[in-house]
């Protein structure tokens, strides 16, 4: 796919209103304490179109990690008060985590925020890789960094939902597994609605 294919397809697809996402949109029951505070992440869905066409940088999480260890997930993090923005946060975690220079990324738009169960609200920054780079995991904190084809995670068809116990009730959540990668949660979640914007 030419660059600017891939360019055109995704900003017709930020264009989109697919609405805000959470991890309660399969969970409908649940009760949210009142007053909750929410705190602030921006995540880099970062994708190459290299030869073996457009590919979704996503990082395997260290086991030791105290939140959501040996999960898959987007590069970033928290944003700090050295962040103008989500978007910032975004391309600082994903220099920090994988070695991605900001100047080798190209930031195309954001989708709406999604709440989590833990916390935060989360933007994910939709962007653009220039060029080809050397993933540099950090230590202790990324234990892989891998790539998935942006074709098999914007596939609606290749989602399922699944379920576990979880704090006494059942959770639902979203699952788009690849390979030995079993992406669910958040990020499952966040790229579903990536799916059914492409698609639409």
């Amino acid at each position: 796919m030419a660059p600017s294919d891939l360019r055109a397809r995704l900003m017709a697809a930020l264009e989109r209103d697919s609405g805000a996402s959470s991890d309660f949109d399969l969970n409908p029951a649940t009760v949210l304490p009142e007053g909750r505070k929410l705190r602030g992440a921006g995540v880099l869905a970062g994708i190459l179109d290299g030869d073996a066409g457009p590919q979704l940088v996503l990082t395997k999480r260290s086991s030791v990690l105290k939140h959501h260890p040996g999960q898959i997930a987007f590069p970033g993090g928290k944003v700090e008060p050295i962040d103008p923005d989500a978007t910032a946060a975004a391309l600082r975690e994903a220099q920090e985590e994988i070695g991605l220079d900001p100047a080798n990324v190209e930031v195309l738009g954001t989708l709406p925020p999604h709440e989590t169960v833990t916390g935060f609200t989360i933007t994910p920054v939709i962007a653009l890789i220039r060029a080809e780079f050397t993933a540099v995991a950090e230590p202790g904190e990324v234990a892989e960094v891998f790539r998935v084809p942006l074709a098999h995670v914007t596939d609606p068809a290749n989602y399922m939902v699944q379920s576990r116990h979880w704090r006494g009730t059942r959770r639902h959540y979203y699952t788009v597994p690849y390979g030995p990668y079993y992406i669910w949660g958040a990020t499952a979640r966040i790229l579903r609605g990536l799916a059914a914007r492409m698609a639409g």
